[in-house]
């Protein structure tokens, strides 16, 4: 009697650890972990993690356990794209909460479109990361056809600049970002120099004297802080004070620690996530960042914590819609797409046929003795509604 007693005790263990597995809701994340731009890629992780965190207990009382999966796509397309693959052959992953570079989005949303994956991403701003179609990709932030003319308005409207020199790094963000700058910048009149893509990553001494020789009023440079502040640094050491301005890739702490506090001046750059002073309801969520992981949030934090809550209210309100049972990807990817989500950092969000945020903002952010200080916040819509 005992030993029946016991093996029904154990079957009925066994039993509720597979309920247990089968109840399991997984949020994957992909940023880069590792590499030259991990800063960026941790901050959206971790901002995703403190949001999953938010919500065990409402998934818990319906019976599930959501849990956030990280994955490392090192800023490269093809690491992305095997990663997506990897989350495409995990059925318990309903959603995804990135990536931080556009030129990771557009394969790896490709990969994950034929199972109905969803992508929230607190970062992309290429055009083409959205004016594809595809039912599984949206972002929370504005477009580069907005990013770069607020750039150039900036450039032409408070740096008065008449001549230009524009640089990119030769990716779809970087690229696509100085065409929208250099367009912007003609259709005022103002002269562009060149508008060159560079892969280099340590000797700028060709570009430098170039710049030196054009003799522009301001450079723009639309790549990503670990390349942009590598070549300010050079740039100052050969005594060019002239102003650079650049997009959100320059958005990190660690811009001014590469260029040296003494040489990170007379910086500007447009961003799409919101420096924390500008968001009133980021204290709780900066204080909650420090306690957990022991480091300061910034702004692709909270839009990865952001991005991340739009994911999970999507998948929260699947399952209700399911009758509390866990939804299909397709069920999610609609909720998502179709969806009005509140409580977030950086305002209400909802999205228009294309996957595009319906109302964003741009900041405008000015680099100061190694500091960084808001200049302006510009309202913005995407282009096609």
């Amino acid at each position: 009697m005992k030993k029946s007693a016991l093996s029904l005790t154990v079957l009925a263990a066994l039993a509720l650890g597979t309920a247990s597995a089968q109840t399991t809701i997984k949020i994957a994340s992909l940023s880069p972990l590792s590499g030259g731009q991990s800063d960026l890629g941790t901050q959206i992780r971790n901002g995703a993690q403190l949001a999953v965190n938010e919500y065990k207990a409402q998934f818990k009382k319906l019976g599930f356990d959501l849990v956030l999966v990280p994955y490392d796509d090192q800023a490269d397309p093809a690491t992305g794209t095997a990663a997506a693959r990897k989350i495409a052959a995990d059925r318990q992953i309903l959603a995804v909460v990135g990536t931080l570079n556009s030129g990771v989005a557009i394969p790896a949303s490709a990969a994950l479109v034929s199972s109905k994956v969803a992508m929230v991403s607190p970062a992309n701003t290429a055009n083409g990361v959205t004016d594809r179609g595809l039912s599984n990709m949206n972002r929370i932030v504005a477009r580069d056809d907005a990013q770069g003319p607020a750039g150039a308005n900036f450039i032409s409207g408070n740096l008065k600049a008449k001549k230009v020199y524009v640089l990119n790094d030769k990716t779809a963000y970087g690229e696509g970002l100085a065409k929208e700058v250099e367009k912007a910048l003609k259709a005022k009149g103002v002269t562009v120099s060149a508008n060159e893509g560079t892969e280099e990553k340590s000797d700028f001494s060709s570009i430098v004297a170039k710049i030196k020789l054009a003799n522009p009023d301001a450079i723009y440079f639309g790549g990503i802080y670990n390349q942009v502040g590598v070549f300010i640094k050079q740039l100052r050491e050969a005594g060019v004070q002239t102003p650079v301005v650049g997009g959100d890739g320059l958005d990190s702490g660690e811009l001014p620690v590469i260029v040296g506090e003494a040489n990170a001046n007379n910086i500007y750059f447009t961003t799409v996530a919101a420096p924390l002073s500008a968001l009133p309801a980021a204290k709780l969520f900066a204080t909650n960042y420090k306690k957990t992981f022991n480091d300061d949030a910034q702004g692709f934090g909270a839009f990865g914590y952001d991005a991340a809550k739009v994911v999970v209210q999507g998948v929260l309100n699947a399952v209700r819609a399911n009758k509390n049972k866990v939804p299909t990807r397709a069920q999610v990817e609609s909720a998502i797409r179709k969806g009005s989500f509140t409580g977030l950092l950086s305002g209400n969000v909802s999205f228009n046929s294309a996957g595009d945020r319906k109302a964003a903002t741009l900041y405008v952010m000015n680099v100061t003795a190694g500091k960084f200080k808001l200049s302006t916040s510009i309202p913005v819509k995407p282009v096609k509604q």
